[in-house]
């Protein structure tokens, strides 16, 4: 299967950058699947995982939404934070969770339970992806 380059660039680090073979991630229209030669385009992404086709064998990575830029040869995802399932803190993202849900049942303010239900989504996010290590 014909390969291109995937880089996933977060504000602290370059997360990946390798030559794949498929990419799929949650656009906010729906997933997005990616291979050589791919139209090239630029859209924002949701909260979810990417999904990583090396070598036949599929990777997944939690990601906090951000922006995707697509050229015939590279792919270049750029996200507020990206993580693979061994690097999930499970604890810390428990207890994100729990503080979301409790903002979100005192419902104080508009833009309070707008950040909570980002954070409980984030949240949701990594837990189930740290579930599958």
């Amino acid at each position: 299967m014909p390969k291109f380059t995937l880089e996933i660039v977060t504000p602290d680090r370059k997360f990946f950058e390798d030559e794949v073979e498929m990419v799929i991630v949650r656009g906010i229209e729906g997933d997005i699947g990616i291979l050589k030669n791919h139209t090239p385009m630029v859209t924002p992404l949701s909260i979810g995982k990417i999904r990583i086709k090396k070598d036949g064998e599929i990777k997944e990575a939690a990601i906090a939404g951000g922006y995707i830029e697509i050229t015939k040869d590279k792919t270049t995802v750029i996200t507020d934070a990206a993580e693979w399932p061994e690097e999930i803190d499970v604890r810390r993202a428990e207890e994100a969770k729990k503080r979301a849900e409790q903002r979100l049942k005192s419902g104080k303010g508009e833009i309070d339970v707008v950040r909570a239900q980002i954070a409980l989504k984030k949240a949701l996010n990594r837990l189930e992806l740290a579930k599958k290590k």
